[in-house]
């Protein structure tokens, strides 16, 4: 099974481009990859973002696409409205079939921005509809819609209802940045399917790169054939034991990065 990584480049190795790769290693799925920036960045922020030409987008995509057998695609950050274009005209071209796990990365666990504001529209326009699944975390979901964060569950399904008329076949709401003992995700789909996804809250400063993890787990399990609601499942526990696993780490002085080898580092 191979899945494709559409995203930016981590310097420090816990997110982006880095982090779906081992992820999908971890999950037993080859990784294959499409670069759509490069950023000087570390557990504490991103201290500069360069740009990779829409150009060089399209033939990075032409040359994975037209050489492997990719069951899946993962899409994380993509910065410019012309880079958002650039992928939207290639999965058109390359994949129209193929399951899409788009992950509207805006800004980063450090509280950097890693979308621009043009950019939103044309994330909006060009590629929810081509989603199989869109998973934004609570800000991201309020930024798509121009409103503010939900601060409830009822709020969250409001907000995940409404990113589903816009065009993907299902949102997963992210709850990672709400308060409470349990940390809850909802997976909602056409008319009135909703599955609830709850665990326990992890306190742990080890969080870079947790929503590039989990999209990208997610379409590992695509690639491999599972149904949505089994992909998401599977995405999720995976996340919370490379999450509980993260203490194990001595990576950087700030925001450190999940265990993505977990279960095979001693």
């Amino acid at each position: 099974m191979i899945a494709v990584t559409i995203a930016g480049s981590d310097s420090g190795g816990g997110a982006g481009i880095q982090a779906d790769l081992k992820t999908f290693s971890a999950l037993g799925v080859y990784g294959a990859s499409v670069l759509t920036a490069l950023t000087a960045q570390n557990t504490r922020g991103v201290q500069a973002i360069h740009d990779v030409p829409p150009d060089f987008v399209a033939r990075q995509i032409e040359s994975v696409f037209s050489d492997l057998a990719v069951a899946a695609v993962k899409i994380g950050m993509l910065a410019r409205a012309p880079v958002i274009a650039a992928v939207a005209e290639g999965l058109a071209r390359h994949a129209p079939g193929l399951p899409v796990v788009l992950d509207p990365v805006m800004v980063a666990t450090s509280g950097d921005r890693l979308l621009a504001d043009d950019a939103v529209e044309a994330l909006r326009r060009d590629l929810l509809p081509r989603a199989a699944v869109l998973t934004p975390n609570l800000p991201e979901a309020a930024a798509l819609l121009g409103e503010g964060t939900a601060a409830d569950e009822a709020a969250m399904l409001d907000q995940g209802r409404r990113l589903l008329a816009l065009g993907p076949r299902a949102v997963l709401m992210k709850g990672g940045h709400a308060s409470g003992p349990e940390s809850v995700d909802l997976l909602v789909g056409p008319g009135d399917s909703v599955l609830r996804l709850a665990g326990p809250r992890i306190e742990t400063r080890n969080t870079h790169g947790t929503g590039c993890t989990l999209s990208a787990a997610i379409a590992a399990g695509l690639a491999r054939g599972l149904p949505l609601p089994e992909a998401v499942e599977g995405a999720k526990a995976y996340l919370s034991a490379a999450l509980a696993a993260s203490g194990q780490l001595r990576v950087g002085h700030g925001n450190g990065p999940v265990h993505h080898f977990h279960g095979w580092w001693r």
